[in-house]
């Protein structure tokens, strides 16, 4: 994976050949991650996992320049972006279930039914690393990097440049502030 560090670096640039390329080259990797998301994310999602790559390249694709300098921030890049792609189909299938535009009709049958826990949980998970992200920006990056891109302390220490101490007292701090955020 050291050969996709010139590609992201020339991708920055806004060379689109060089995003092209950096997509077929990561793709698999890509994919394991979005696997990944999904899995957190509950199974209510309606996406997929190739949906979720595809989905979250546009988006990459429609991002104005990059910040990402190496293959870890690209990664750790890629995985705000899948979050984000995660939060606005649950937002948008929310939106649909409540009718969106439709007239809105008040039925006394009781028949409305629950979110699914999953899809309420990574809402609420989202909202509260935006708190969190607010006042300690490197803790819900941390996070982040945890739930929604499934990374392992080691690599996280890397992509920050600190050690996997660090990274598990961050964590430690982190979820104990989002379960007191959740609570």
């Amino acid at each position: 994976m050291d050969h996709l560090t010139p590609l992201i670096q020339h991708a920055a640039t806004g060379d689109s050949d060089a995003r092209e390329r950096l997509f077929a080259a990561a793709y698999p990797e890509l994919r394991k991650l979005a696997h990944a998301r999904l899995r957190g994310a509950g199974h209510n999602t309606y996406l997929a996992t190739t949906a979720l790559v595809h989905e979250s390249y546009l988006k990459l694709l429609a991002s104005p320049a990059w910040r990402a300098e190496d293959r870890s921030a690209f990664f750790a890049y890629a995985s705000n972006v899948m979050r984000s792609v995660i939060v606005d189909a649950i937002r948008a299938r929310q939106a649909e279930r409540r009718g969106g535009d439709l007239q809105r009709v008040t039925l006394d049958t009781g028949a409305a039914g629950e979110l699914p826990a999953g899809e309420t949980q990574v809402l609420q998970v989202h909202r509260a690393l935006e708190v969190l992200g607010r006042a300690e920006p490197r803790l819900a990056q941390v996070a982040e990097m945890r739930y929604f891109g499934g990374y392992a302390d080691t690599e996280i220490a890397q992509a920050f440049g600190v050690s996997t101490r660090t990274v598990r007292r961050d964590w430690d701090k982190a979820r104990t502030l989002l379960l007191a955020l959740l609570a």
